[in-house]
C-alpha cells in the first residue's frame, strides 16, 4: 500500500499570509486545522522560515492595494515567533520601502529583501544580518520595480526578477554588485537549481493579463554561467510564482483569466500549477488551483504542492506524486482575505 504524503508530518505546520487581513495563519501540516492567527500591519506579502533562529519573517509591502494600484508602499519587516505565535520585532527599514520578496542564506546567516525604487535611487536588494535583525548592506538593480529574488546555493549570486525593466538583475553577493542583466521582457517569480547552472524566471511581466499581441508566456531558462536565456518552456497562460522542490520539479502557477469582447480582463478563471523537470525541461502535468496563484511552496521533502492563490483566498494543497489535490484551506471564515505568502515550518526538533 502506498504511503500518504502527510505520513511523518505530525507537528509540521503550514503559515500563511492573509494579505487583506491582514494576518499570517498557522494550520496543521497533517489534519489542515487552523491552530491560530497573527494579526500583522497592513499589507504582509511574502513569508521566509529561518530554521537556525526559528523565526519567520514577513514582508509589508503597501499600505493598502498592489504593484501599480496601491496607497503608497510601507519600509517595515515583521518578525513572527512561530512557535508561540506572536510579533518579536518590526523592523523599519527606511527610507527603503516596498520589501517584497526574500531569500536566506542560513549558512551565511544572510536574509536577502527586495525592494522597489524611487526617484532618485533605483530597486535593490537590503541585506540582513538574521543574528542582530539589522540591515548591513545594500545592492542596486539598476531597475524601479524589484520584486522577488532568489539566490544559488552557494550564496553567491542573486538574481532579482524587474515587473517593468526588460531585464533579470545578476547580482555578486560576495563583491555586493550588479555583474550582469539577463535580457527578458519583464519579469516575474523565479527560482535557482540546486547546482546552481540553470536559473527560471517567469515573462514577461503578467500586468493587467490583458489580451494583445505581446510575447507569448512561459519560463526563461537561463545559463547562469553566461547569463542568457537559452531557451523557453511555454504555458498555456501568464506565470507569476516559481518555485523548485527539492527533487528537481519545477512548479509553476499560471494566472487565467476571461475577457470581454474589448479584450479587457472580465473575471479570474480557476489557476493551474503547472510541473516540469529540471532534468529535461518536460511538463510533467498540470492541475486546477484557486483564483490567481500568487505564491507556491513545498514540503521539505518535494512530495506537496501548496499554491496560495489571491483572488479566492485559498491554499491548494497538492499530492505532486500523483498531481491530485489533498485539501484546500479557506482564509475567508478566518477573517482573512488575499492568500499570498508561504511558509512550511518543520516541528522543533
Amino acid at each position: 500500500m502506498q504511503q500518504s504524503p502527510r505520513a511523518g508530518r505530525e507537528g509540521d505546520v503550514l503559515a500563511v499570509v492573509g494579505q487583506g487581513g491582514p494576518s499570517v495563519s498557522f494550520f496543521d501540516a497533517v489534519s489542515d486545522r487552523h491552530l491560530g492567527s497573527v494579526e500583522t500591519l497592513a499589507q504582509p506579502h511574502e513569508l521566509c522560515f529561518d530554521p537556525s533562529q526559528r523565526l519567520l519573517w514577513c514582508t509589508m509591502t503597501y499600505h493598502s492595494g498592489y504593484y501599480h494600484a496601491n496607497g503608497g508602499p510601507r519600509t517595515e519587516l515583521t518578525v513572527i515567533d512561530p512557535d508561540t505565535r506572536r510579533i518579536v520585532e518590526v523592523v523599519d527599514l527606511a527610507p527603503e520601502h516596498a520589501p517584497h520578496g526574500l531569500a536566506l542564506d542560513q549558512a551565511r546567516g544572510r536574509l536577502y529583501v527586495s525592494v522597489e525604487g524611487s526617484a532618485d535611487r533605483p530597486g535593490g536588494v537590503v541585506v540582513i544580518d538574521t543574528r542582530t535583525g539589522r540591515p548591513v548592506g545594500r545592492i542596486d538593480t539598476d531597475a524601479p520595480g524589484s520584486h522577488w529574488v532568489a539566490i544559488d546555493a552557494a550564496g553567491r549570486t542573486a538574481y532579482v526578477a524587474n515587473k517593468e525593466a526588460p531585464f533579470v538583475s545578476v547580482l555578486d553577493l560576495d563583491r555586493a554588485a550588479l555583474v550582469a542583466k539577463v535580457e527578458v521582457p519583464g519579469s516575474e517569480g523565479l527560482a535557482v537549481r540546486a547546482d546552481g547552472t540553470r536559473a527560471y524566471v517567469a515573462a514577461p511581466y503578467g500586468g493587467a493579463f490583458a489580451a494583445g499581441d505581446g510575447p507569448a508566456p512561459g519560463i526563461a531558462v537561463i545559463d547562469t554561467r553566461t547569463a542568457t536565456v537559452v531557451e523557453t518552456l511555454a504555458t498555456r497562460n501568464r506565470v507569476l510564482p516559481l518555485h523548485l522542490t527539492s527533487t528537481g520539479r519545477l512548479l509553476a502557477g499560471e494566472v487565467r483569466v476571461e475577457h470581454d469582447a474589448a479584450g479587457r480582463v472580465a473575471r479570474m478563471a480557476p489557476g493551474r500549477l503547472t510541473v516540469f523537470s529540471t532534468d529535461t525541461h518536460e511538463q510533467l502535468g498540470a492541475v486546477e488551483v484557486g483564483l490567481c496563484p500568487l505564491t507556491v511552496s513545498s514540503s521539505p521533502d518535494g512530495r506537496i504542492a501548496y499554491v496560495a492563490c489571491y483572488a479566492s483566498s485559498t491554499v491548494d494543497v497538492v499530492d505532486l506524486e500523483t498531481l491530485r489535490r489533498l485539501a484546500r484551506l479557506d482564509l475567508t471564515g478566518l477573517g482573512g482575505s488575499g492568500a499570498h505568502g508561504l511558509a512550511y515550518l518543520p516541528r522543533p526538533a
